[in-house]
């Protein structure tokens, strides 16, 4: 039987950001940015979905003098993933 995909993780873009925080302690918007391949705009628009779910932590700050966003992911967003990945086993039967 099929396991429902979560919708939210459907999007190339926000899988890709969940899929690199579920794999580093935190990371910083221009590094997400420079892995993604994603413009400035959309990266922002979808971090902001992503915070808004509770799947990942969005901290502000400053690093000297230059802002800097900060990226973790949740528990809630782990388990989201591992769901997904999960659903995704059942589609193609691992």
């Amino acid at each position: 039987m099929f396991k429902e995909l979560d919708p939210l993780l459907h999007s190339e873009l926000r899988l890709a950001v969940v899929s690199l925080l579920v794999s580093v302690e935190s990371a910083d918007f221009t590094y997400i940015r420079e892995k993604t391949g994603a413009t400035s705009g959309n990266l922002s628009v979808q971090i902001e979905k992503l915070r808004t779910a509770g799947y990942i932590q969005v901290e502000k700050g400053y690093r000297g003098k230059m802002p800097q966003t900060t990226c973790l992911i949740t528990p809630a967003g782990v388990d989201a993933f591992e769901r997904y990945v999960e659903a995704l086993r059942s589609y193609i039967n691992l």
